[in-house]
């Protein structure tokens, strides 16, 4: 057995249909013991972005936000989408939005147990996330240190290296024929510019990155859809009828079972959106906050804008086209599309940057989650060999097939989940009951029911 068909079935074995109901299941529990706070709590949550800091923490809730958002959005939005479109159909995009809707009441969930529980570490600096809830809320060390080696593989293995640096390699080469050890020599030293200096200076990059690069992507969408109008209703039509019905081989696309479009939907949701995952938390702990049901609605956002908005976007613009049918995959399928919707050159070079910006983003991201799962395990006399080791995995990230980093990336994450997932059922009373006590302070005429 080949290591890709070994990494396959490995993966079938994590993404199987316990993760799949424990994922979205305990979406589902938490939007109906919390009332749909993902639908009725949005606007509040758009407007805590906004909220000065205040209160214990390193970083203001926006900050944390983008840090996680840095994270958050990356290839999943660009390549994710397509590669989910290619294999599962137009399908696979509605089973995207509804791990995103569901996931959103994941996120408030474990960004709320993150700072519930969060500590300071001997250096001073804010240590949160689900190793912490897990150890200090659940009373399970041993799960705690599970959880923390699958992030640390996730960082090394997952979304935090070979699929960025690969995305942005293919993304150069093809646009500007740019070497390949160019690219992952000049990005490593970028890297290593950004992250030595800590989770403050991640998260000014992020800062300025993030909000710009979003809209810049979403306005460039708009603009091909707005071309397309009367495509955009079909389009919709498509996704809905064959996220219940398979859809047979169609010019490069080789057809699609319903069971193929809701696990690859499913899984790339959470690659792109992170929720349930456990990363976000780690981030949303910094905040400068001393409410946890606030940082709990700032960090749902992050799931609005990723799949909600951004997936969305870039899964429309690739069905409108047509091109979701042909032979082209992953960045270059969503070049492709561009192409058509506006002109090559646009394609090319708007998708090029936008990528290159998306990865750059999630590899800053990742290495600050990393190095705290890293740091939870070791302490900080390894935090330099995790430094080094993270370096030399981006400089070799670009050297790696495509579809063995897809199948090693969704393997780690579904590993780095299951334990975040166990922690937040077992943590729910705690949950239902924290997010109650809060709305009954504030908005007493509109509590939620009582945790029992």
């Amino acid at each position: 057995m080949s290591f890709q068909a070994f990494l396959a079935s490995i993966n079938g074995i994590v993404w199987g249909p316990i993760t799949l109901c424990l994922l979205v299941g305990t979406g589902i529990y938490l939007t109906a013991r919390l009332k749909l706070i993902q639908v009725f709590r949005l606007p509040m949550a758009l407007g805590l972005l906004f909220k000065p800091a205040k209160g214990h923490g390193d970083l203001s809730s926006f900050a944390a936000l983008c840090t996680a958002l840095s994270a958050t959005i990356g290839t999943g939005n660009i390549v994710g989408v397509a590669t989910a479109i290619k294999m599962g159909g137009p399908g696979a995009l509605f089973w995207m939005w509804l791990a995103a809707f569901f996931g959103m009441a994941t996120k408030y969930a474990e960004c709320m147990l993150a700072v519930k529980y969060r500590t300071t570490d001997a250096r001073g600096q804010i240590a949160g996330g689900p190793m912490y809830y897990i150890e200090r809320g659940l009373g399970l060390p041993w799960m705690a240190k599970l959880f923390a080696l699958f992030g640390v593989g996730v960082a090394f293995f997952g979304i935090g290296t070979f699929a960025q640096v690969n995305a942005i390699s293919d993304a150069l080469t093809i646009a500007f024929e740019v070497p390949t050890w160019l690219t992952a020599t000049v990005l490593t030293v970028l890297v290593a510019a950004v992250t030595l200096g800590g989770v403050k200076r991640i998260s000014n990059v992020a800062q300025k990155l993030v909000p710009a690069m979003s809209i810049g992507y979403v306005l460039a969408c708009v603009w091909i859809l707005v071309g397309f109008s009367e495509q955009i209703l079909p389009a919709l039509g498509l996704v809905i009828e064959s996220a219940f019905t398979p859809l047979s081989a169609a010019g490069g696309f080789l057809g699609a079972t319903v069971a193929q479009a809701i696990q690859i939907g499913i899984a790339r949701g959470v690659f792109s959106n992170e929720s349930g995952l456990g990363s976000a938390p780690i981030a949303a702990a910094a905040a400068k906050t001393n409410e946890s049901v606030e940082q709990g609605l700032v960090s749902m956002t992050g799931t609005f804008f990723d799949t909600i908005i951004i997936c969305t976007m870039t899964g429309l613009v690739l069905i409108i086209t047509g091109v979701w049918s042909g032979e082209t995959a992953g960045a270059a399928m969503t070049s492709a599309a561009f192409a058509l919707g506006g002109s090559a050159v646009v394609g090319q070079y708007l998708v090029t940057i936008a990528l290159v910006c998306f990865a750059f983003t999630t590899i800053l991201g990742w290495h600050y989650y990393g190095e705290r799962c890293w740091y939870y395990l070791v302490g900080e006399r390894g935090l330099r060999l995790y430094q080094v080791v993270f370096l030399v995995l981006i400089a070799g990230g670009a050297f790696i097939k495509l579809d063995v980093i897809w199948l090693l990336a969704d393997t780690v994450n579904g590993l780095m989940a299951i334990p975040n997932l166990i922690a937040i059922v077992g943590l729910r009373h705690i949950i239902i009951a924290e997010t109650q006590s809060y709305f009954a302070r504030i908005l007493p005429n509109q509590t939620l029911e009582t945790a029992s």
